[in-house]
């Protein structure tokens, strides 16, 4: 007995909900819907030992840094390992605003996904700043809540996988 073809879209519903168009959601879905979690904020005068518990405790890869409540810098993993790890620098003592990324590009919560996702491949970035008109920080996104974001596309595809055959894939160290 076959399907109705009303049946059989219900049912293709279910299993790949969301946009049917890929593209168009690309185009027209400001970045502020993959920004998965709220940014961790700090003051550039916070000490990088706070800072980086506050990473470790929050399992995130960057905070923003603000002065005067703008948007002053980020400070990233990449920060950490170029500015402070081999360097004397006594992380209790020092500010995160000596060791930030200063003026980071940033783009207005509004924006495109698409957009976003261009400017963080062709620049490089692992995390952009969100800011508003006034450049304060409303959010940031990182290229894992974009990552996380196409995928609830193509959930099916994904959640369908067989298991890795090898069985190498242990933990997220290294992968």
């Amino acid at each position: 007995m076959a399907l109705a073809d009303e049946e059989i879209e219900r049912l293709f519903d279910e299993e790949c909900p969301g946009p049917a168009d890929l593209g168009s959601v690309l185009v027209h879905d400001p970045i502020s819907n993959a920004a998965s979690h709220p940014a961790l904020v700090v003051d550039a005068s916070a000490s990088l030992a706070e800072v980086l518990a506050r990473m470790r405790e929050a399992g995130r890869g960057a905070v923003l840094v603000v002065k005067d409540e703008k948007l002053a810098g980020i400070f990233t993993e990449r920060d950490v390992l170029l500015r402070v790890a081999g360097f004397p620098v006594d992380v209790n003592r020092a500010a995160v605003g000596d060791h930030m990324t200063p003026h980071p590009h940033t783009l207005p919560a509004d924006t495109s996904v698409a957009y976003a996702l261009n400017k963080m491949v062709v620049e490089g970035f692992r995390h952009v700043p969100l800011v508003d008109e006034s450049g304060r920080p409303t959010g940031m996104v990182s290229m894992r809540d974009l990552i996380d974001y196409l995928s609830d596309f193509f959930s099916k595809d994904v959640l369908n996988l067989p298991p890795d055959p090898t069985g190498s894939f242990r933990s997220r160290d290294g992968a």
